[in-house]
């Protein structure tokens, strides 16, 4: 991923840089990270159009995990471990 995609993350839902399919996903991405979780029907619509039911099983995992690895860590004040640097 370029740099440029990585500065634009923030505005995806616009951005020329992303494709439909990489929107769908990270807008499930920001519904599923939301408190209370809340991935309307439209948000899941728009995965089912791009991925079939194997590769969201997969996604839901991925984000899923990556959400519970934030918050245990955030709650237990682990510091980034500077694994990823910017090129």
């Amino acid at each position: 991923m370029t740099d440029e995609k990585i500065d634009a993350l923030g505005d995806y839902a616009s951005s020329d840089l992303y494709d439909e399919r990489e929107r769908a996903a990270l807008a499930y991405a920001d519904a599923m990270t939301t408190t209370p979780v809340d991935v309307s029907d439209e948000v899941f619509a728009r995965v089912r159009e791009h991925f079939d039911d194997d590769a969201i099983v997969e996604l839901t995992e991925i984000i899923a995990w990556e959400n519970a690895s934030a918050r245990f860590n955030r709650a237990l004040r682990v510091p980034s471990q500077g694994l990823w640097k910017r090129r």
